[in-house]
């Protein structure tokens, strides 16, 4: 029987090697495929996913994508070089990374912003997408990747947003939280009441931690 994870204290070696993942600066086109941005989150609909049928019998109409959503803030703080997040939508507390390895990653006070956050798990969606809204309309980075359970390194990408907009991902697309671009941040979060979750543990799957940019001089652009 699995077991849940647990996020605040991940199950990942003291130190691997670094696989840099690509970061886009995230517009209408390349955003395309793993969801959208969000200029009025008031005004902004989730994606329901319909329970799927068990046989050849479909499922009636109108029924099977009534849970709904959530909504509540979810935080990003750095403590030191510790990330850490706390969705209150699902009620859910986490360490999303640290800007060293985690052996020699300090928890002490933070000191300005981190250059990196070295990312250990992915997950998704597949019960619902997900809306992440900045309250402070500050720059933010979101790592994705494209549906589907065999997730390979070189298809995973990091969305860096200006803050101007919140970013939408379609149901199971790839993602971890919300990576803050200044020392905390708050975002409106949006998501299915379901929260069925899938992971991937990408330190013991892959053995390296994903090294994700939050504030280079010239992000690529484009996808």
């Amino acid at each position: 029987m699995l077991q849940p994870v647990d996020y605040l204290s991940p199950d990942v070696p003291g130190q691997l090697p670094w696989h840099d993942v690509p970061l886009i600066v995230a517009t209408d086109d390349s955003v395309k495929g793993y969801g959208c941005l969000v200029s009025d989150p008031d005004d902004f609909e989730i994606e329901i996913v319909q329970w799927p049928a068990q046989g050849w019998r479909p499922v009636d109409a109108g029924t099977g994508d009534e849970g709904g959503f959530v909504e509540g803030i979810f935080h990003s703080e750095w403590r030191g070089e510790v990330l850490h997040g706390n969705n209150d939508a699902v009620n859910g507390k986490y360490i999303l990374g640290w800007s060293n390895n985690p052996e020699a990653a300090s928890a002490g006070s933070s000191v300005g912003l981190p250059p990196r956050v070295l990312l250990w798990h992915l997950n998704y969606h597949p019960d619902g997408g997900q809306m992440f809204y900045p309250l402070g309309h500050e720059p933010f980075v979101v790592p994705v990747a494209m549906p589907g359970d065999d997730l390979k390194l070189e298809n995973i990408v990091a969305l860096w947003c200006d803050g101007s907009q919140g970013l939408y991902i379609h149901p199971g697309i790839w993602h971890e939280g919300v990576f803050p671009a200044t020392p905390a941040q708050s975002f409106r979060d949006r998501q299915g009441r379901v929260h069925a979750r899938v992971s991937c543990n990408v330190a013991q799957e892959f053995g390296v931690f994903l090294n994700v940019a939050l504030a280079p001089a010239t992000p690529a652009r484009g996808a």
